[in-house]
């Protein structure tokens, strides 16, 4: 099957189109000739070679039989390009791996320029992460560069880069709800109200968040076609541009995020499990990756990743799932630090994953549209979604099952501490459903449990079982 990506319809000069594994990009007369351009100047390699930019090819044309319709202006020539293993977008992103893409971004504008080009676009949703790499997929973004234009993607990378790095580097305000709730991102007149007369004398904050928000205001008052649209604007050379990326590049680098403790920091070293617990675990996780050796393996609830990491022996790609920003944090910190192109740590609530959005709900897919995994671990998980969201346990594994994935997953008794201490807060009776005959009842519903192996303590059992 082929069909063109419902998110790439916005430039009127490429579109991306999916067929089977293979991933195209049809070009316009227009689009081509910017490409003939990067591909002929050594930066195409460089930032190839270097992983920064998506490997690409130039193929025939013929492969998208009646792609005329494809571009308003037709289509000249066609490229394909490596696929991403997992698609991710910037709201399921940490801050520093927000901040990465921004610093690539910045850095592949002042390569452009070097190269008589420009990036008419500065979006994250053109970067996406092998593992811990941060990487330019939109090719069609390079356009050659129009003299005495200013960086006209400026607005958008405070919008999407600039201010949710600002809300959570000084005012601890979490980027991702922001992000999610709109996809062109946040307003500078909705940013500006955010930060207080004291923030706004903060380095870069008044002059990226206040002064726009001021010239909105302008626009807004003046309406469509005033003559404040229609103002003269002064003619920038290209090395200015460079320069205002570089200053930018400065900033971004310079803010942090100082992440603190959470109830979920160091929870996997402090919490009730024996040694033994923990040892058998690992063990069994090793020897299930060993014999699945899956394509994609998700673990759901990673915490620090240490299962992660097991799982990655043996699988070719893993994504992990926390809802804590912290853990996550500190995870895709120490997976850059080691090169780790395998894992990819995300922040999702399992209770609440990243919805369909944009245009018809098509642009941005939902977390089990953008690739099931072939094996899924669920390790310290089912008591928090059964008794701490509400899920019923039913439910969860019905979403399992849909996916047809193997599942790996864990059950602590009621007679587990934690599992005490949740429903020590609930009344009397509570999650009825959370009860071991109930859960292995449900499971063999949908699943062949292949694996049963009760842990040491006694308050904990894993299963290993493959969808029916």
């Amino acid at each position: 099957m082929t069909a063109a990506e419902p998110g790439s319809f916005r430039d009127r000069d490429s579109r991306v189109v999916v067929s089977g594994d293979a991933i195209y990009r049809a070009l316009s007369p227009e689009g081509a000739e910017d490409w003939r351009a990067l591909s002929g100047s050594p930066l195409l390699d460089q930032l190839t070679a270097s992983g920064e930019l998506i490997g690409t090819r130039e193929a025939d044309a013929s492969v998208l039989e009646e792609s005329g319709d494809l571009l308003p202006t037709g289509v000249e020539m066609v490229l394909e390009h490596d696929r991403v293993p997992f698609v991710s977008y910037p709201y399921e992103w940490t801050f520093s791996m927000l901040q990465d893409a921004a610093k690539l971004q910045l850095e592949l504008g002042v390569a452009a320029i070097d190269a008589g080009l420009t990036l008419k676009d500065a979006t994250p949703y053109n970067v996406q992460y092998l593992g811990s790499q941060p990487t330019f997929i939109d090719v069609g973004s390079f356009e050659k560069i129009t003299e005495g234009e200013p960086w006209i993607a400026y607005r958008q990378f405070c919008m999407l880069y600039l201010y949710p790095l600002l809300f959570q580097a000084h005012k601890d305000i979490p980027f991702q709800p922001w992000m999610r709730g709109s996809i062109d991102g946040i307003q500078p007149i909705d940013a500006i109200k955010v930060f207080s007369l004291r923030d706004r004398l903060r380095r870069g904050v008044f002059i990226h968040t206040s002064l726009h928000a001021r010239l909105d205001r302008r626009a807004h008052k003046s309406g469509p076609g005033s003559a404040e649209d229609n103002k003269n604007t002064r003619q920038v050379k290209p090395n200015q541009i460079q320069a205002q990326l570089q200053s930018m590049h400065r900033m971004v680098s310079k803010l942090k995020w100082k992440t603190g403790e959470t109830s979920w920091s160091g929870y996997r070293q402090s919490n009730t499990y024996s040694d033994n617990d923990d040892k058998r675990k690992q063990g069994f996780v090793a020897e299930v990756a060993a014999a699945e050796k899956p394509a994609l393996t998700w673990d759901m609830g990673c915490n620090d990743g240490a299962y992660s990491r097991i799982a990655a022996e043996n699988s070719e790609r893993v994504v992990a799932f926390d809802f804590d920003h912290a853990t996550v944090e500190a995870l895709y910190r120490s997976l850059r630090e080691e090169g780790n192109t395998k894992i990819l740590p995300l922040v999702s609530n399992l209770a609440d994953p990243s919805p369909a959005l944009g245009w018809r709900g098509l642009e941005r897919k939902t977390l089990v549209d953008r690739g099931a995994p072939d094996l899924m671990l669920a390790l310290a998980l089912i008591h928090h979604v059964s008794i701490s969201a509400n899920i019923p346990i039913a439910d969860f594994l019905q979403w399992a099952r849909d996916m047809e994935t193997t599942l790996l997953i864990e059950f602590p008794k009621r007679t587990d501490p934690m599992v005490r201490a949740l429903l020590a807060n609930k009344q009397d009776g509570a999650n009825p459903d959370y009860e071991e005959e109930n859960f292995e009842r449900e499971l063999e519903r949908r699943f062949t449990v292949r694996r049963r192996e009760e842990l040491p303590s006694g308050d904990r059992i894993l299963y290993l079982a493959t969808p029916r």
